[in-house]
C-alpha cells in the first residue's frame, strides 16, 4: 500500500483527501515510478473545483520526479533505475508511486534535482512552448515588447528569464511591489503591479504608443478585456490559463476593430501529444535549465499531507514561483 491524494467530488481544499492505494505493475506502454517530489500547478485547482471536470474517484497532480522501478512491455526509452520527470495526463501524481504512461516521461539528466525537477516540467514546458511556438503572425524578434501576466508565478519567472535569453523584453504584470521585483529581478524589463496602475495604459507608455505582438495570459476573465488593447496590429492574444475565471463569449468582430487581431487557447497537453515532441520540447528545457540561463525558483515546500493548505495559499496568491510536494 502506498500513500495518495484522492477527490470523490468537486469542491474546496477541503476535497484532497490522503487515502492508502495499491499499486500493481505496468501494462504495455506504462511504467510505475517512485516519486521523490510533486509539482503543485493552477490546473491542480481546476480539476479539483471541477472547472475541468475529473471522474470520480479522481487523482490529482500533473508533474513529478522520481526513479523508475518498472517499465511495461514496448517501452524503450526509460528503463528500472532511471531518474525521470514528467508533466502528463492523466491527473495523479499527488502520490509516492504510481503506475501511468510511459509516453511523457522522460530521463532526468544527472546535473537536475528531483525538487527542481518536479518543479520544472509542467511550467517550463508550458514557458517553452508559449515563446517558441504560440507566436504571433509576424514572429518575434530580439528587441520586441511581450507582455506576460502572472509574471512572478511558477510559468511566469520562467517565461522573464528564457524571454531575456532570447532577447526579448518581457513587460510582466503582478499583484503587488514585491511580485514585481521578482519579475524583475528574473529579467522582466518592465513590471506593473495591477493593483495600483492601469496596465494596459502602462503598456502603451512603455512601449510608445505601438503595443505588443503577444500577450500571454493565464489569467483569463479579469485580464481579457484590457489585454487585447494592449495589442499592436495584428497581435496575438494567447489565453493558457483561468486563474480568474473563464473568459466569457465576445463577439470576433471586436478583433477587427482592434487591429485584426488573432487569438488562440493554448495547452500543453496538444504540444505533447507525441513522444517525439515531448522529448524535443524536454531537451530545449533541459538544456536552457543545465545552462543557468534558466533558474528554477522552489518558494514553497509543503509535505503531501498538507496538499489541503498547499492549495489555500496557492489559491489565495500568497506563493511565487513554484511549489513542490515532498514526500515521506
Amino acid at each position: 500500500m502506498t500513500l495518495a491524494v484522492q477527490i470523490r467530488q468537486h469542491g474546496g481544499p477541503e476535497e484532497l483527501q490522503i487515502v492508502d492505494v495499491q499499486v500493481g505493475d505496468p501494462g504495455p506502454g506504462e511504467v510505475r515510478i517512485r516519486h521523490h517530489a510533486v509539482g503543485l500547478n493552477f490546473i491542480d485547482v481546476y480539476h479539483r473545483t471541477g472547472l475541468y471536470p475529473l471522474s470520480m474517484p479522481a487523482g490529482i497532480g500533473m508533474e513529478a520526479a522520481g526513479v523508475i522501478e518498472a517499465v511495461g512491455e514496448g517501452v524503450t526509452h526509460l528503463k528500472a533505475g532511471d531518474r525521470a520527470a514528467y508533466a502528463s495526463q492523466p491527473p495523479g501524481s499527488y502520490c509516492e508511486v504510481r503506475v501511468m504512461p510511459a509516453k511523457c516521461v522522460c530521463r532526468l539528466p544527472d546535473a537536475i534535482g528531483f525538487e527542481t525537477g518536479a518543479a520544472m516540467m509542467l511550467k517550463g514546458l508550458t514557458a517553452q512552448y508559449l515563446l517558441k511556438k504560440a507566436r504571433p503572425v509576424e514572429g518575434l524578434e530580439p528587441g520586441d515588447y511581450v507582455l506576460f501576466h502572472a509574471a512572478a508565478g511558477g510559468v511566469g519567472l520562467i517565461a522573464c528569464q528564457w524571454a531575456r535569453a532570447l532577447g526579448l523584453r518581457l513587460i510582466g504584470t503582478a499583484g503587488s511591489d514585491a511580485k514585481c521585483q521578482l519579475a524583475l529581478d528574473n529579467g522582466a524589463a518592465h513590471a506593473i503591479n495591477y493593483a495600483r496602475e492601469d496596465f494596459a495604459a502602462r503598456v502603451k507608455e512603455i512601449t510608445g504608443g505601438k503595443g505588443v505582438k503577444v500577450v500571454y495570459d493565464s489569467v483569463g476573465k479579469d485580464t481579457w478585456d484590457k489585454s487585447l488593447d494592449c495589442l499592436r496590429p495584428f497581435g496575438l492574444m494567447a489565453s493558457f490559463g483561468n486563474a480568474s475565471g473563464p473568459v466569457p463569449p465576445f463577439a470576433p468582430g471586436m478583433l477587427g476593430a482592434k487591429g485584426s487581431l488573432y487569438v488562440t487557447r493554448q495547452t500543453l497537453f496538444s504540444h505533447i501529444a507525441t513522444r517525439e515532441a515531448t522529448q524535443a520540447m524536454a531537451d530545449d528545457l533541459f538544456a536552457v535549465v543545465e545552462s543557468g540561463q534558466v533558474k528554477i525558483h522552489i518558494a514553497q515546500r509543503y509535505a503531501l499531507t498538507d496538499v489541503q493548505q498547499a492549495h489555500r495559499d496557492l489559491e489565495a496568491r500568497k506563493t511565487t514561483g513554484s511549489t513542490i510536494l515532498t514526500l515521506p
